[in-house]
């Protein structure tokens, strides 16, 4: 059982070296650096607040090497109720002090003793129980939960208070532990996987050593699943995973029964009543209870999901935005951290990095979609999670169409069975028009003009009634070297219903460095002036242009025709 990985942030080059040998503790971790005053950094940001705040609300453990009050100060409007944190730590630049901050039920003293034993230094660690017992009882290790917080914390009031403790099942890590041990105090750390109510002299830890395995169609899984480790007085909390026959793993039930249970769900390539199913699963000597269709596994052991049949595969098709990391949606940068497998056009998947060790990159030409659409439903039917890149936004031109396409087209349950979402993207057409001001403020119309794909009459067709029907225009692949002509007869027909003064704007690079903006008319507008980098957006009749105070202008379609209607 894996714990998340950490993010390292820093502000500055004074704390990269610290950084550097913080993270070979954790491997897969990344630097996340200041722009422009770290060189060198895995990955760039540019609002120390904004940063740290989405990696909290994402859960992503924080090892930020900055003074702690600057943490505190940050992310206070986020914290709420104690216990629902990730851990959080402020480190020394450098490294003469590590000082847990939040989650001290996540494990974040553990982190700072791992941290502060690297760089050969004392912890700041100021959790009372944990001082004096040398373990915090409140976080049991992996594998381990502990069954009601508000108890906990009472029940360690009371021991820090002078009661002593008596330990009935299982609990190993607590053998070198500093308790006040008392066969018969009335204080008792109970560890087991029976069903039982919660007393407050008692403080109940749960072994996650059982496995529900399930079969058939049943109308209310989560349910069932409950009444039947009710039945079999067993613990829900106890429950490690649900498992089923890989035939059903799109089964919206299932989905809804681990979400309600909390618990992650595996599949095994077997057919079968749901005894056999676990014990085909689990692979040792287990005990059995339930019937057919809901069979019950114990193990004397926790159990390691990972370890238990197979994920169901996840593709998600993402769009990066026009390139700067800011511009890049939270829910795309959460699907990068989590995929085992990244596909794409490599300059795309270059531009999605940094990446850690153990992710696989597939990088290949940008004309060969439709096989990386295929390549990528074969991996995430392995149970991989998979990542397909695009640019912009991945339906706008780009690898959404050629993912569903692919899946369409093909009959392998296997490949129906994958987890597929479509994450959007800011597309270059709207990066482009919001830095000129908002020249799509009306009905707008997008076009490519690439003939690659479709013959350049019907590009021409829909030019004319575009232009005719007075909408904003917007062109993407306007020109490249294999179509250096398309661009100056588009503008041919545009203009047979615009006027030379018509406002155009020319984003290049929009979101990545080097980006350039220019504003001018379709009577200047030549197609020397454009490269496939462009993006060209067209104005429409009643598209406006006036000065900015800092030089430049400003580009705007009012969302109103003909008389301007009253404020």
């Amino acid at each position: 059982m894996t714990r998340p990985v950490p993010a390292i942030v820093i502000l500055g080059n004074g704390s990269l070296a610290t950084a550097r040998s913080i993270q070979q503790l954790y491997p897969g971790a990344l630097i996340h650096g200041l722009a422009e005053r770290v060189d060198g950094a895995d990955r760039v940001y540019r609002e120390f607040g904004a940063t740290l705040r989405e990696l909290y609300q994402q859960d992503t453990p924080i090892i930020a090497l900055c003074a702690a009050g600057i943490v505190i100060r940050t992310l206070a409007p986020l914290l709420l109720e104690k216990g629902v944190e990730p851990p959080v730590l402020a480190v020394a630049e450098d490294g003469s002090a590590v000082v847990p901050l939040l989650g001290g039920l996540g494990g974040v003293n553990v982190l700072a003793r791992e941290i502060a034993a690297h760089l050969d230094v004392a912890a700041a660690i100021t959790t009372s129980g944990e001082l004096r017992f040398g373990t915090c009882l409140l976080n049991p290790p992996s594998g381990y939960t502990l069954g009601d917080l508000a108890l906990g914390k009472r029940f360690v009031s009371d021991l820090l208070a002078g009661e002593t403790v008596r330990i009935e099942g299982s609990a190993p890590w607590l053998a070198q532990a500093q308790l006040p041990e008392d066969q018969q105090a009335r204080l008792t750390v109970h560890v087991g996987h029976a069903e039982r109510a919660p007393a407050a002299n008692e403080l109940l830890i749960y072994p996650r050593n059982v496995l529900v395995a399930v079969t058939g169609d049943v109308a209310d899984r989560p349910g069932a699943i409950r009444e039947a480790l009710h039945q079999a007085k067993i613990a829900v909390q106890s429950v490690a995973c649900l498992l089923a026959a890989d035939t059903e793993m799109a089964s919206a039930t299932l989905r809804e029964a681990a979400l309600e249970l909390g618990v992650p769900l595996r599949f095994v390539s077997a057919v079968g009543v749901a005894s056999a199913l676990a014990r085909q699963a689990i692979g040792q000597s287990v005990s059995i209870v339930g019937d057919d269709a809901i069979a019950i596994a114990l193990a004397e052991q926790p159990l390691d999901p990972l370890q238990i049949g197979r994920p169901r595969g996840r593709l998600a098709v993402i769009g990066l935005g026009p390139g700067a990391a800011e511009l890049m949606v939270p829910a795309v940068k959460a699907e990068l951290a989590r995929a085992n497998d990244v596909l794409g056009y490599e300059t795309y998947v270059r531009m999605a990095g940094p990446f850690r060790a153990d992710q696989v990159l597939h990088c290949t030409d940008n004309r060969e979609e439709m096989q990386r659409a295929r390549h990528a439903f074969e991996l995430a039917a392995q149970g991989r999670s998979v990542v397909v890149v695009s640019s912009g936004d991945p339906g706008v031109f780009a690898m959404a169409a050629a993912v569903l396409e692919a899946l369409h087209e093909s009959t392998d349950a296997a490949w129906h069975n994958v987890d597929l979402e479509i994450l959007p993207g800011v597309s270059a057409s709207l990066a482009t028009a919001a830095q000129a001001g908002a020249p799509l403020g009306h009905d707008f119309c997008v076009l490519s003009l690439s003939d690659n794909l479709k013959p350049w009459s019907i590009i021409e067709k829909r030019l004319d009634l575009a232009a005719q029907a007075d909408l904003a225009l917007a062109f993407y692949n306007p020109i490249s070297r294999s179509r250096p002509w398309q661009l100056g007869q588009a503008l041919d027909i545009v203009s047979r219903h615009r006027t030379p003064d018509t406002a155009v704007v020319l984003g290049r690079d929009i979101g990545r460095p080097g980006q350039t903006l220019r504003v001018t008319t379709l009577g200047q507008l030549t197609p020397d002036q454009v490269d496939m980098r462009t993006m060209v957006l067209i104005g429409s009749s009643t598209t406006c242009v006036f000065p900015r105070s800092g030089g430049g202008d400003w580009v705007y379609t009012p969302r109103w025709y003909g008389d301007k209607p009253n404020a």
